[in-house]
């Protein structure tokens, strides 16, 4: 894919520190970390969001974030490993995994969503009971 910075990397055309591979994905060290460690798993194949991979490629993609977690955990011991998937400011899959630590930018950032999830009064509206059966009937249905 044209001018896309992961699709590259994956070709050989650009420099990765590379953690971690399979045959659909790769894990790469994040260029602008974070924290120690922070890590991007990347499919192979060129596609912008994860809901779009395919079953075999979510499958490859989260057993390779899972071995780097797993690594995060037992080498640089942090709280807990963050993980979210993006796509948005670079459009091609990556899942950050981020080595998180109590009192951290991530961890105050998830603290604050956290609280602001418990508290405001708009957002009371949709945990009733009913707005979450509501919720529920709309996304089980295809």
């Amino acid at each position: 894919m044209g001018n896309c910075v992961f699709c590259e990397i994956v070709a050989g055309n650009a420099p990765a520190r590379v953690v971690h591979e399979n045959e659909l994905s790769m894990v790469i060290l994040d260029i602008h970390p974070y924290a120690e460690g922070h890590c991007l798993a990347i499919p192979k194949r060129h596609v912008t969001w994860w809901h779009e991979m395919t079953g075999e490629e979510i499958a490859s993609l989260f057993e390779a974030a899972q071995v780097v977690a797993k690594r995060m955990m037992k080498k640089l011991r942090p709280d807990f490993v963050c993980m979210y998937a993006r796509g948005r400011r670079i459009p091609h899959t990556h899942i950050f995994l981020i080595p998180t630590y109590s009192g951290d930018v991530l961890d105050r950032f998830f603290n604050a969503l956290e609280n602001f999830q418990e508290s405001p009064e708009r957002l009371a509206k949709i945990k009733t009971p009913e707005a979450l059966d509501s919720a529920l009937e709309l996304l089980k249905s295809e």
